[in-house]
């Protein structure tokens, strides 16, 4: 993979943008203190970035999806460094709200537009593990942005840390500039043709696949701590050591996702990784009981999840390789949204009855991707024989 340093560089742009998504649940009550507002509302930060990516970044990729993806990255990443600029104004928790928008529609365009590219840097065979590397890029800002700028916050202030990332953003902004060429569509791409690839039910069903599998995921991930004190004697600082190896574990997951689709077929890998994830949600209801196989049930779900995401990005980037940009686009809204749906579930769950059964929904989440899984394949299969019996 001649080009394979630069897709790292793509990747330590998304774990910049993901940092500035995610960093606000390690700095939420230093915001709401400093801001004037309860945690809730501070919390609207977190929700209002994840909307924007999740819906206003589809649409300007599908409004832009005749221009250069050079420039469009370029272009959007500028936009994310004059946001996280913008953080150090005193600004109004109302208008504060608004940046964070902007910083979510920017960073959700310049995240999938990384993938993109990624996939057209590298030979066919590789663009799995081009797709994992850039996710490797999102989950690392789980492991280490989230905590490391914590700590910096706590030292510096929440508002130095965005100017931070900002000035660091710069960085990959001018190797994008140097060394990634002109990239643009072979052939105009419509309007009506991006609307027809989003109503070919193998598209639908693919994107239902993720919704589903993630919201199994953030059905418990979201309230893990609440859970881990409900099923061990850990304390927080030793929940924080769980949670950092789950990092890691997404991190580990995330790449060997990727090669594992190069290798083996992103069908399988997709596959493997729901079976596993919808097993080891059934384990944590014994896991409980003995520390060693609660964390290594943990272990196994992250990488298990994690390495589903860079199959089905490559999965959907085949189901629509003339407009790739799309199909990642509309694929990273649905898992947003997967997020919204696990967490709001889990949290009617918790509040309704116990913490303990939130693993049980989210084996049913689970449960309808692998049945979507093996329909939509055998459904693929089926029309492939058709094809070469021809």
């Amino acid at each position: 993979m001649s080009n394979k340093w630069i897709i790292y560089v793509l990747a330590l742009a998304v774990f910049l943008i993901g940092t500035i998504e995610y960093i606000i649940t390690g700095v939420i009550e230093m915001i709401a203190l400093d801001l004037g507002v309860s945690t809730s509302e501070a919390g609207l930060m977190v929700t209002v970035f994840a909307l924007a990516a999740a819906i206003i970044a589809p649409i300007l990729i599908a409004l832009t999806i005749n221009a250069d993806r050079k420039k469009l990255l370029m272009a959007t990443l500028t936009v994310f460094i004059a946001s996280n600029v913008l953080m150090l104004a005193d600004l109004a928790y109302e208008t504060l709200l608004w940046v964070r928008m902007i910083q979510g529609a920017s960073g959700g365009i310049a995240t999938v537009v990384a993938m993109a590219i990624a996939t057209r840097l590298v030979e066919k065979e590789k663009r799995g593990n081009a797709i994992g590397i850039i996710l490797m890029g999102l989950s690392s800002s789980l492991v280490l942005g989230v905590p490391i700028g914590t700590f910096f916050s706590e030292i510096f202030g929440w508002r130095a840390l965005f100017i931070l990332i900002g000035v660091l953003s710069v960085l990959p902004l001018l190797i994008i500039y140097k060394k990634i060429p002109s990239i643009k569509e072979e052939e105009k791409v419509t309007l009506g043709m991006q609307l027809s690839m989003l109503g070919n039910p193998t598209v639908l069903t693919a994107l239902a696949i993720t919704l589903f599998y993630v919201g199994g995921y953030s059905t418990l991930f979201t309230y893990i701590t609440p859970y881990l004190q409900a099923t061990s004697s850990l304390s927080i600082t030793e929940i924080s050591g769980v949670l950092f190896l789950a990092g890691i574990c997404s991190f580990v997951g995330s790449k060997a996702g990727g090669q594992l689709a190069d290798a083996k077929g992103s069908k399988f890998t997709i596959f493997l990784g729901l079976v596993l994830q919808g097993a080891t949600l059934l384990l944590f209801a014994l896991a409980g009981v003995n520390l060693f196989v609660l964390i290594l049930v943990i272990m196994i779900f992250m990488l298990a999840t994690w390495s589903i995401s860079p199959a089905q990005q490559l999965y959907l980037v085949t189901l629509a390789p003339r407009n790739p940009d799309i199909a990642l686009s509309v694929n990273t809204s649905f898992i947003q949204f997967g997020f919204a749906l696990g967490s709001g579930l889990g949290g009617l769950v918790i509040s309704g009855t116990s913490v303990l059964y939130l693993n049980w929904l989210g084996f049913a989440a689970v449960s309808i991707a692998l049945l979507l899984a093996v329909l939509l394949f055998k459904k693929s299969s089926r029309a492939e024989t058709s094809i070469a019996a021809r």
